[in-house]
């Protein structure tokens, strides 16, 4: 069954080049070695931050599409105290939630090393810009009121 999307403004329709410029970074990040799982779970944890619901809906269902289990995904609000995850998935998490909240106390030495211990240089680009991007997404979205039906 296809979604109807609704919003206030569809701002891609009215400016497209954003879009095409949004969906190449996207394009790029899903063709870095950085594993889709983890892309997506990355974009759920920081749609539920943002509590923007069109991408929650939309990355969850991506989720499962490619064999994220529902348990894990139920379990990603409370990933600190979960045993489903991985270190590299926890430090990329810590990641993603100090990112979001950059204001509060930016991103810490500690989380980075975390990271460095299980990614590459380019990988953590990769990761900056995959959780940068769906903040930018979500900021989008929940302006413009988008939802799926």
């Amino acid at each position: 069954m296809q979604k109807v999307v609704k919003h206030r403004l569809d701002v891609w329709k009215e400016e497209p080049q954003y879009w095409t410029h949004m969906s190449a970074i996207e394009k790029r990040v899903y063709a870095s070695s950085v594993p889709r799982s983890l892309i997506e779970l990355i974009k759920i944890r920081a749609s539920q931050i943002n509590k923007c619901a069109y991408c929650i809906d939309y990355h969850t269902a991506e989720a499962l599409q490619i064999g994220e289990s529902a348990r894990r995904i139920f379990a990603l609000s409370a990933w600190k105290e979960s045993p489903l995850f991985t270190e590299a998935e926890r430090s990329v998490l810590q990641l993603t939630e100090e990112i979001m909240h950059i204001s509060v106390d930016g991103l810490s030495d500690e989380t980075y090393e975390s990271v460095k211990t299980h990614f590459t240089t380019s990988e953590i680009g990769d990761l900056i810009i995959c959780i940068s991007h769906i903040n930018f997404l979500n900021r989008v979205g929940i302006s413009t009121k988008t939802v799926a039906l």
